[in-house]
C-alpha cells in the first residue's frame, strides 16, 4: 500500500488499484499484469515511483522476474525488464525489492542486481565476495543495506552485513554477525537496527550499529514483544514488519498480550535500556505507527464493539499521555478488526488499513482497503 498526497494506491493479485484519498473514487484506471504480483518495493521513490515484480507465467517454474514501474500519480507505466538469472543457484525464482535513492535494488536468491530507477538503465550486480560470502536480503531506505550468508556448511558459516553506496555498490563497510545467528529482518536502516535468531530460533537479538557498522547497543529487555512481520517464504524479507517505529535514538516496540491492553515500550538506542512504558488506553493492543514532529503515532486497534483510533504520545519528557487524532466509527468496527493481515498508516490526517492477504474464494466479498478521516 502506497499512500501520496492524493492517491491510496494497493497491490492485489496481478492488479494495481488507486483511489482518491478525499472521496475513495478511482483516481486512475486499475493497471492489471499478465500474471500475478509476487514483488514490489515497500516504499516509492522520491517522485512517486515504484517497481512491481510479476511472474513470468503460470507453471510451478514461473520466476519472479519481471520487472515495471508504475507512477503513482498517474497510474502510467514506465519501463520494463526481466531480471536475469545469476551463476549457478543464483535464481530469480523469488526476488526482493527495494528502492534507495534512484536506486532499485533487486535481491535474487545469491546476489544482487541494481537498476536506475527512473530508466531501468543496469548500474552494478553485488555478487559472492571474500569468503564465500552470497548476498541475497537488501533493505533500502535513507540507506542500502545488504545481508550475505558467508561459508555455508564450514565451521566459519556466519551472516555479514554491508552498507553499500547505492550509486556503485561499493561496500562503505562490514559487519560480521556471530556464527549461530541470522540477521531476520532490518527494523530501520538509518540508523541501522537489526532483528537477529540463533539458530534455533529460541532466543533473539536486536543490535543497533553506528555509521562505521560497529555495534551501539543491544537491546536489554525482558518483554515479550510482539511487531507484526510477514510469513513470506521468502526469507529475503528485511522490511516486511509493521508496528516497529525508530528516530534518532528511541525504537518503539508493542508488547504482546493475548488479551486486553499491550504496552509501547521505548528503547534508548545509546544504551539497548529501556526509557519507557505506556499502556494502551483501550483494553485492546497499541502498535507504533511512525515517530512525527517529536511524537510517536500509535494505532489502538478496533474490538468487536468499538472502532479503533489513532493516538499521539510525546517521546520526550518524564510523561507520554496519549492524546487522540482520529476515532473510527463503531458501525465498521467488525470490518476494521477483520484485517488479521494488515498493512496501515497515517498520512494527512487520514488512517488507511488494508489486507495483505486475500484467500481468493470467489463466493465471498472481502474487504481490501478502508480509509477513515475527519
Amino acid at each position: 500500500m502506497w499512500i501520496t498526497g492524493r492517491t491510496a494506491v494497493k497491490a492485489a493479485y496481478k492488479e494495481l488499484v488507486a483511489y482518491d484519498v478525499s472521496n475513495g473514487r478511482p483516481t486512475w484506471p486499475t493497471v492489471t499484469f499478465p500474471q500475478k504480483i509476487c514483488a514490489v518495493t515497500p516504499a516509492k521513490s522520491a517522485d512517486g515511483k515504484i517497481v512491481v515484480a510479476y511472474e513470468s507465467g503460470v507453471s510451478d517454474n514461473a520466476k519472479c522476474n519481471q520487472l515495471q514501474q508504475i507512477d503513482l500519480g498517474t497510474g502510467a507505466k514506465g519501463w520494463s525488464g526481466t531480471v536475469p538469472d545469476g551463476g549457478l543457484f543464483d535464481s530469480a525464482i523469488s526476488v526482493g525489492l527495494s528502492i534507495s535513492g534512484r536506486t532499485l535494488m533487486v535481491g535474487r536468491s545469491e546476489s544482487g542486481i541494481a537498476y536506475d530507477v527512473d530508466t531501468g538503465k543496469k548500474l552494478f550486480e553485488k555478487k559472492k565476495y571474500g569468503a564465500a560470502c552470497f548476498p541475497s536480503a537488501f533493505a533500502g531506505g535513507a540507506k542500502l543495506i545488504s545481508v550475505a550468508s558467508c561459508g555455508a556448511s564450514t565451521s566459519n558459516e556466519h551472516d555479514e552485513v554491508q552498507e553499500l553506496d547505492p550509486a556503485t555498490g561499493r561496500a562503505k563497510w562490514t559487519k560480521s554477525i556471530p556464527k549461530g545467528w541470522t540477521v531476520s529482518r532490518t527494523y530501520s536502516v538509518d540508523p541501522v537496527v537489526l532483528y537477529m535468531t540463533d539458530s534455533d530460533h529460541k532466543h533473539w537479538n536486536i543490535s543497533t550499529l553506528k555509521a562505521d557498522g560497529s555495534v551501539r547497543s543491544q537491546v536489554d529487555s525482558k518483554a515479550a514483544f510482539a511487531p507484526s512481520c510477514s510469513s513470506s517464504f521468502v526469507d529475503s524479507d528485511l522490511q516486511g514488519c509493521q508496528g516497529v517505529a525508530v528516530d534518532a535514538d528511541t525504537l518503539y516496540l508493542p508488547t504482546d498480550a493475548t488479551t486486553g491492553a499491550n504496552q509501547i515500550v521505548a528503547i534508548n538506542l545509546a544504551t539497548g535500556k529501556e526509557k519507557w512504558r505506556v499502556k494502551s488506553p483501550a483494553a485492546v493492543s497499541m502498535v507504533p505507527v511512525k515517530v512525527q514532529g517529536g511524537r510517536l503515532i500509535a494505532y489502538v486497534e478496533a474490538s468487536y464493539d468499538a472502532g479503533g483510533r489513532i493516538v499521539s504520545l510525546p517521546t520526550a519528557g518524564s510523561s507520554h499521555p496519549t492524546t487522540k487524532l482520529l476515532q473510527m466509527p463503531a458501525g465498521t468496527a467488525q470490518i476494521e478488526s477483520s484485517f488479521f493481515s494488515r498493512d496501515i498508516d497515517y498520512v494527512d490526517g487520514r488512517f488507511y488499513i488494508s489486507s495483505t492477504r486475500l484467500n481468493g474464494n470467489d463466493d465471498t466479498k472481502e474487504k481490501l482497503m478502508l480509509a477513515y478521516g475527519k
